[in-house]
């Protein structure tokens, strides 16, 4: 796959609320970065998959709608669009980083406060 096929796939997953497949698009050793931290708030496939079942697939509004997306070599770059979890919808960019056919890096930079993530409150 390529890495705009790989970033559509796992949207399509997360969309689904489908967590075994979302993780099939992600490496073993997953971290997510919510700069400007530099550290990850998640970090490893078992930490990611827990954040992921407890804190999103749970909730059946959530959906993402991808507003506008950049693929830079290795790293595809997505405008979302996020709804379902809370009262007022909000914008996050997202920087994927593949690498070895898997998702290994993530950086996410919201325009606001995001709901639900560690370090963000």
């Amino acid at each position: 796959m390529t890495p705009e096929q790989l970033v559509q796939g796992q949207l399509d997953a997360y969309n689904a609320h489908d967590l075994d497949a979302f993780l099939r698009f992600f490496s073993d050793k997953v971290a997510v970065i919510r700069p400007p931290a530099s550290k990850p708030v998640l970090q490893g496939k078992a930490e990611f998959a827990e954040f992921y079942r407890k804190e999103r697939f749970c909730v059946p509004t959530l959906h993402a709608e991808v507003s506008n997306r950049m693929v830079l070599g290795n790293k595809v770059i997505d405008h979302e669009h996020i709804t379902g979890l809370g009262p007022d919808a909000f914008e996050v960019a997202v920087v994927y980083e593949i690498r070895d056919g898997l998702i290994q890096t993530l950086w996410s930079f919201g325009a606001d406060k995001i709901q639900g993530i560690p370090g963000n409150d």
